[in-house]
């Protein structure tokens, strides 16, 4: 959750579609090596989703998206900031009478929190429970983030800091049972590193809070998982790692954020003062490094607990329209493609348009980061996840002709099925619509079934909503009307297959700039 430019939050609509005409292109053919030994390929980005704040969970339409989510995408943990935040109602700073009520002790309050965890769980989800941020009466200065009242400063007296994170985790103890509570991750505050954005303290105040709310934590049950830094661009993660060695409170697992225009010498603040505008500057492989050389590191400290990017995305601009292109689902493959087993959660930013830290969105596509639009309507990138989630867990090496860095595949498979999905990333803000023809070699006795593909047409709400002249605010029938094909839809007839030297192939054709899956059955044993 990095924060956006100075600048308004409404920007251009972006530009109609033009549709794809089929005509000579680049030649893709694969080759998978069926028979080579397989790798194990986790889903590492089903694990967690991103919501902005806890108040918004309150929503019934968030809570309809985060259904979905769960049922569609495999999510497992819900993250989201402020659950100590004013809003939430959770502290006062002394009891007080009212027209003859005298309240009593505690001075904490959790019936929203527990009305949201309760609707999470009844959800099949757990949620991630982030300690952020401070309440304004227990505040050391007046430093306010984004739309809350809630302060990102220290903690006027850490005592009573510790007293409030004991509560809120021995109360999810008591209404919920210790099993159930181990099952839930405990984060850290969130991108401290940012000073004068989400951390008014410096970085020795930090590990004092790291060491405070560690130690709250723990004294309710020492198994509960505690992680951070919560960083931006991977930063303090090494300092965290000699802190908590040295006393006492060394992180069960580790967390950081990573955007592909972050800067690339790791000043996080860095490309927040640049034009918004300025969105290409970094190779689409530069948060791939990143996280690569974090694992290194890791590994080079001795660290043995899980790794989770709880926030990435191509852009941390607040608004985008390109996050709303099926270009963006094809960064989201390409990068989940060549990293998703370098941690142990990747966790998309974010879930829903729903969302108001530099002022709330109005049109209905405007941008925002959400992979559901403010009426709940799935977005290109949600569609990424889903075949992404269609993937069985064995991978299989891939040959061929046209493959590079850009276009490329991911094969998979199990016992009965296989899977092929093809990603072509174009990183320019306007994506080539020319066509790539796509030819598959399957295995003996295999089946090619259904083809998925997102592009310009298919599995594209944009698209459709431009055709109903991109109305800033949808009406009642027209959100009825596109929900109706928001689906994840097959192409149908666009899937052929040809024989050719002793081999049988799927053949299709693709956009330059978009995703393609294939389902295979294979032949019984």
């Amino acid at each position: 959750m990095q924060p956006p430019p100075a600048g308004s939050l409404q920007a251009p609509l972006p530009q109609p579609v033009v549709p794809l005409t089929i005509a000579a292109g680049r030649i893709l053919r694969l080759q998978p090596q069926w028979d080579a030994p397989r790798t194990a390929f986790r889903h590492t980005w089903e694990g967690v989703i991103n919501v902005d704040q806890f108040r918004w969970m309150v929503r019934r339409d968030m809570q309809e998206q985060l259904e979905l989510a769960r049922h569609e995408l495999g999510a497992r943990h819900v993250r989201a900031v402020g659950m100590f935040d004013d809003e939430m109602r959770v502290f006062r700073p002394s009891p007080a009478s009212f027209m003859g009520y005298e309240p009593k002790e505690p001075r904490t309050n959790w019936q929203v929190v527990d009305y949201v965890i309760d609707s999470l769980l009844d959800r099949g989800l757990n949620p991630m429970f982030t300690t952020s941020f401070v309440p304004k009466a227990m505040a050391s200065g007046n430093t306010t983030i984004f739309s809350t009242s809630a302060s990102t400063t220290p903690p006027r007296d850490w005592r009573q800091w510790e007293e409030l994170v004991r509560d809120a985790v021995q109360h999810a103890v008591e209404r919920y049972s210790l099993p159930v509570v181990r099952q839930w991750y405990f984060e850290v505050w969130n991108e401290p590193n940012l000073k004068g954005w989400f951390w008014d303290g410096s970085h020795a105040d930090f590990h004092r809070l790291w060491q405070t709310t560690h130690r709250a934590i723990k004294s309710v049950d020492a198994s509960l998982r505690v992680g951070g830094p919560s960083s931006a661009h991977a930063a303090w993660v090494d300092e965290l790692l000699e802190f908590g060695g040295k006393n006492d409170c060394r992180p069960d697992y580790l967390i950081t954020h990573i955007y592909n225009n972050d800067s690339p010498t790791g000043e996080a603040l860095a490309p927040f003062a640049g034009a918004q505008v300025e969105k290409n500057s970094q190779s689409p492989d530069s948060a791939i490094e990143v996280m690569r050389q974090l694992r290194q590191r890791m590994n080079h400290a001795g660290f043995k607990g899980e790794l989770h990017w709880n926030e990435w995305g191509r852009s941390f601009h607040a608004v985008d329209h390109r996050r709303e292109q099926p270009s963006e689902a094809a960064f989201i493959a390409r990068l989940l493609a060549n990293v998703s087993q370098e941690a142990d959660t990747f966790a998309y930013w974010c879930l829903s348009d729903i969302y108001d830290q530099v002022g709330y969105g109005r049109e209905a596509f405007h941008g925002g980061y959400g992979l559901f639009n403010l009426n709940g309507l799935r977005k290109p990138a949600y569609h990424a996840f889903q075949l992404l989630s269609k993937l069985d867990h064995e991978r299989v090496a891939v040959a061929g002709n046209g493959l590079d860095s850009f276009c490329n595949a991911i094969v998979t498979a199990s016992d009965r099925t296989a899977h092929v999905l093809v990603y072509a990333y174009d990183h320019s803000d306007q994506p080539t619509r020319s066509s790539i023809n796509v030819t598959v070699d399957l295995p003996a006795g295999a089946q090619a079934g259904q083809l998925y593909r997102i592009d310009s047409i298919e599995n594209n709400v944009i698209a459709k909503w431009q055709e109903l002249g991109a109305p800033a605010y949808l009406s009642r029938a027209q959100t009825k009307e596109l929900a109706a094909d928001n689906r994840l839809r097959p192409c149908p007839r666009a899937l052929t297959t040809e024989s050719a030297e002793n081999k049988t192939r799927a053949c299709f054709t693709m956009e330059a700039s978009g995703v393609a899956l294939l389902e295979i059955t294979l032949a019984r044993a």
